[in-house]
């Protein structure tokens, strides 16, 4: 929650770690997005993940689902369907994640993906039909798509997968991305993703590793420029691998 909490606020977001379900009635109308992680999955984080998801929908305001490692256990992977069922405005996976939630067999290895998101994109655009929801899957290549409609993203660096939460991190900047434009979620994620892809090509270039690059992603969220994206953006519609 870490990398996360300050992703957002390096991005000039305001973060609120909530997970109990006595909570959430007070939290929910304060929000501008929820999104509901089920990286530390328990039986008190759930009833909290329920009534939020339940509230937002409530309320008419933006949520974000993260199924991390589904298909990983039974208990997960009904309890992600579960959320799944609720209709988010965006589900943001790896693609083992999205390929799992299609159906498929998951071939991840907890919070890592062992397949490429290009063979998840199929899945992606089925899920999205079938749920009414917008799918993100990050990987070397990151797409968006809402069924029909799709969007490529290619920035970041493969460093970036030694450091753990990045996917997380990109989920909740995700739904900040959607609270400013709730209007096209489709866009605003695509948008989400191109940014933090294009933070860590600013950093990787100073960065010694991981650990630096980490430091180097959250200043670089912070400094970077619309000039910056604009020059470093690698963003476009359609669905051609």
């Amino acid at each position: 929650m870490d990398i996360m909490a300050n992703v957002l606020l390096a991005a000039g977001a305001s973060p609120a770690m909530v997970h109990f379900k006595e909570e959430v009635p007070e939290f929910t109308p304060k929000a501008a997005a929820v999104v509901v992680n089920v990286g530390t999955l328990n039986t008190d984080f759930l009833e909290g993940m329920l009534a939020a998801a339940e509230a937002a929908t409530a309320l008419s305001k933006p949520w974000v689902l993260d199924p991390i490692a589904m298909g990983g256990t039974e208990f997960r992977s009904q309890h992600i369907l579960r959320l799944a069922r609720m209709k988010p405005t965006l589900i943001r996976g790896n693609a083992s994640d999205i390929m799992a939630l299609n159906g498929a067999q998951s071939s991840s290895k907890g919070v890592d993906s062992t397949a490429k998101s290009d063979d998840a994109l199929d899945s992606a655009k089925s899920v999205a039909a079938k749920i009414g929801s917008i799918v993100g899957i990050t990987g070397a290549t990151d797409w968006v798509t809402d069924g029909s409609r799709c969007m490529k993203v290619q920035n970041g660096v493969a460093l970036m997968s030694k450091i753990t939460a990045t996917g997380s991190s990109v989920t909740a900047l995700a739904a900040a991305f959607i609270a400013v434009r709730p209007d096209d979620p489709l866009l605003a994620t695509a948008c989400a993703l191109c940014a933090f892809g294009v933070a860590a090509e600013l950093a990787s270039t100073s960065a010694q590793g991981p650990a630096s690059l980490r430091v180097g992603l959250l200043d670089a969220l912070h400094y970077a420029t619309q000039d910056d994206m604009l020059a470093l953006a690698k963003i476009s519609a359609g669905d051609d691998h």
